[in-house]
């Protein structure tokens, strides 16, 4: 798990698990039930540079589509609705992506 050591398998799993259906995901109840919440910046920013898969220094909205992968190999792909809606609330400045500092603040939200 790409997150070993930072957030806790089981915390982790029920995550993944709270969002399994189609159109459930919401990023609040997401982030505080993984743990990464609770995090320093720090590890909050360890955790985008891992969802930032090109390493471009922003997660764009195919990164986010494949958004739950990252925590889990078998969880699904969030829905087109679901990824538009986490870009929409996370893109502060309106640049169609999410910056490491946009993603800290939507974690802490």
């Amino acid at each position: 798990m790409a997150f070993a050591g930072v957030l806790n398998d089981a915390d982790v799993k029920a995550a993944i698990d709270g969002c399994a259906a189609a159109d459930s995901f919401d990023y609040k109840k997401f982030f505080k039930a993984c743990g990464l919440a609770g995090k320093s910046t720090d590890e909050v920013k360890k955790a985008f540079a891992i969802i930032d898969q090109d390493n471009s220094g922003f997660i764009e909205e195919e990164e986010l589509k494949l958004f739950l992968q990252n925590f889990s190999k078998g969880a699904r792909a969030l829905t087109d609705k679901e990824t538009k809606a986490f870009l929409a609330v996370g893109d502060s400045d309106g640049d169609g992506m999410i910056g490491v500092d946009e993603f800290a603040a939507l974690v802490k939200a």
